[in-house]
């Protein structure tokens, strides 16, 4: 896939693994298969931390006529943010190839893992990424590709604290919960605040399983949240983040608050 310019020189591009196609073959047919149930994660969605390495387990299924072998043939998942998952500018593709159990003369369901690594991401990579499948003769090193058969979401990771007080405090008096909403920067391989973004205050009595939410506050330009509240008993303050379409959700440990 796309990957950073400094890094560039180095890694080459982060789709060469054991499935990479060399061009020479990209006009010979490739084998007869058919990829179906393609799970990246579970699908779930992925959160990557500022310098987190992620390495991702894809399950999916394989289709093939009786007379192809699939011992000739080398199959595996990949991740890709173009319009093709043959575009080599935009995948991500299986560290190697999958393992496939045989189920039945035509279908065999396989394993995989891919690595996906932050330090070579851009910040603008979160969002939605599509999955797809790569099939290699062993032989020829002729490739047959197949497009979208899923989504994966990819998320930047974020971070959020609250701090409730004064501690212990009157009945009756004002509490300011303060704390800070931060997510990773994949560009920088650090944490910065998260700014103009909705976030709720929400409190759990001791003794309970529940939150309830306060209110809402929405976090400045460096991240940060306040607020105040009555207290009122004993409890749980907390903030939680809904997350967004590129940025992962989250909710701070709760601070105890005694009420006297």
């Amino acid at each position: 896939m796309r990957i950073r310019a400094t890094v560039a020189a180095v890694s080459g591009a982060l789709a060469l693994s054991a499935l990479a196609v060399p061009a020479a073959h990209a006009a010979t047919a490739g084998p007869n298969v058919t990829f179906s149930a393609m799970k990246v994660n579970g699908g779930k969605a992925l959160s990557l931390g500022a310098t987190t390495t992620a390495k991702v387990k894809a399950t999916y299924t394989v289709t093939h006529p009786s007379t192809v072998s699939l011992a000739g043939v080398d199959t595996g998942p990949v991740l890709y943010r173009g319009t093709s998952a043959k575009d080599a500018d935009t995948q991500v593709i299986s560290d190697d190839p999958g393992t496939c159990t045989t189920v039945n003369s035509t279908t065999a369901n396989c394993t995989a893992t891919i690595t996906l690594p932050a330090s070579e991401l851009y910040n603008s990579d979160a969002g939605t990424w599509k999955t797809g499948g790569l099939a290699v003769d062993k032989k020829t090193q002729a490739p047959t590709w197949q497009n979208d058969l899923g989504t994966l979401p990819v998320r930047r990771l974020a971070k959020l604290t609250a701090d409730a007080a004064p501690e212990p405090v009157k009945k009756g008096r004002t509490l300011t919960v303060t704390g800070t909403l931060t997510r990773a920067n994949w560009e920088t391989g650090k944490y910065a605040g998260f700014g103009g973004q909705s976030v709720k205050l929400q409190f759990r009595k001791a003794g309970t399983t529940t939150y309830t939410t306060l209110k809402t506050v929405t976090s400045s330009s460096t991240g940060a949240l306040k607020t105040t509240v009555t207290a009122g008993s004993d409890g749980y303050y907390r903030y939680s983040f809904a997350g967004t379409s590129t940025t992962s959700s989250v909710s701070a440990t709760g601070d105890y608050v005694d009420v006297q």
